[in-house]
């Protein structure tokens, strides 16, 4: 399954340089507005240590990690909504994404321009929100005015769907983001259709200095206060520190750096985890001569859906799925020791794939 994350934000806020940083694929970073016209995207490698292990007991010819796409977006100002400056474009590529990160300026430097003269991460959270939900209640005005005609008719389940929206549509004219609407998932697919940009989860990363890396400052916490009922994440990074890291050649490197600044791992692996865990995804594994792979499926996935993420033919003919847990294949060193020792399970269409799985598929075409 193909995974991607938006970088958005105001202009000048760190967008380009933290995708600059991360990705090692340079869009230009410059002091103006809307430097990133086309969306630029990088493919980014997940870290995960059981590869490692795996790669050691197995001696594959190559290792596949999981890749997230992070998508470099053009910047945002007010008036988005309406087609102001690249707001019909920034909008028709943030509906194509998976999640939302979007980058908030939580540092001070007089060099580097704000678009509105100061830094005030509330309000510049405020100004995307605004732009994203008066877009969303566009879309949702214009799906109530095609559905109330059809339920003139008294047809129940359309009845449904018109209250549905009527919900959104009050929670969106409060000011408030798609996904703070609480209905089952029956109820979301009145606007599933939508593809509701403010429903989408996101991510905030704190942007900050060098300073302000390990404890954050005044803008982060004013950030966090104001975000902390909405479920989602919030990271700090200092893109900065983050394109010193990528400028690096070796691991060795990037360690020595990282420990120098007291920093454990990098932001990009803190953004990784957020991503992942935003999506509620999860990693199974297939190990074998030519290749170990992981490979990122939903949390309470079944056997069929997980083996479709290789090819739909291995959904459409499952089978069954042979299953090994990654402690047993450490302790046991080998698929056929595994095996003689009964550490290989059969499971069928029910089984609910867990994380760090080792799975080998059988189907029919």
């Amino acid at each position: 399954m193909g995974l991607q994350c938006g970088i958005v934000g105001l202009p000048n806020v760190g967008k380009s340089t933290l995708f600059n940083a991360i990705s090692n694929n340079k869009a230009e970073a410059a002091n103006f507005p809307f430097c990133t016209i086309e969306p630029n995207v990088g493919v980014i490698s997940v870290p995960d240590p059981r590869l490692k292990v795996l790669e050691q007991l197995v001696n594959p010819q190559r290792v596949v990690p999981t890749t997230i796409e992070f998508v470099d977006i053009a910047g945002l100002v007010k008036g988005a909504s309406k087609g102001e400056g690249l707001g019909n474009q920034f909008l028709a590529n943030i509906r194509e994404v998976d999640a939302i990160v979007h980058v908030v300026r939580c540092f001070d430097n007089d060099n580097i321009v704000h678009v509105d003269g100061r830094v005030n991460p509330v309000s510049d959270k405020g100004i995307i929100d605004t732009e994203l939900q008066l877009k969303d209640l566009e879309s949702v005005e214009k799906k109530i005015a095609r559905v109330e005609k059809s339920a003139k008719g008294g047809d129940a389940k359309l009845k449904k769907e018109l209250s549905t929206l009527q919900l959104f549509k009050d929670v969106l004219l409060e000011g408030k983001n798609a996904r703070s609407v609480n209905v089952d998932e029956e109820d979301k697919k009145a606007v599933a259709d939508l593809q509701l940009l403010t429903a989408k989860p996101v991510i905030y990363v704190a942007n900050v200095d060098e300073a302000s890396i390990h404890t954050g400052n005044k803008y982060v916490e004013a950030l966090k206060e104001h975000v902390k009922g909405e479920n989602a994440e919030v990271v700090i990074i200092s893109a900065a520190i983050e394109a010193q890291i990528a400028e690096l050649e070796t691991e060795e490197d990037r360690q020595v750096f990282l420990q120098e600044y007291g920093l454990t791992e990098s932001g990009l692996n803190k953004l990784l985890r957020a991503s992942y865990h935003l999506l509620d995804l999860i990693t199974y594994f297939t190990a074998g001569e030519k290749e170990v792979r992981a490979w990122p499926i939903r949390r309470g996935w079944k056997a069929p859906q997980a083996a479709g993420v290789i090819h739909t033919d291995f959904e459409k003919g499952f089978i069954k799925a042979e299953v090994i847990k990654l402690s047993d294949y450490q302790h046991y060193k080998t698929e056929l020791a595994c095996k003689e020792a009964g550490k290989i399970a059969i499971e069928g269409k029910e089984y609910v794939v867990g994380d760090g799985d080792i799975m080998h598929f059988r189907f029919n075409v």
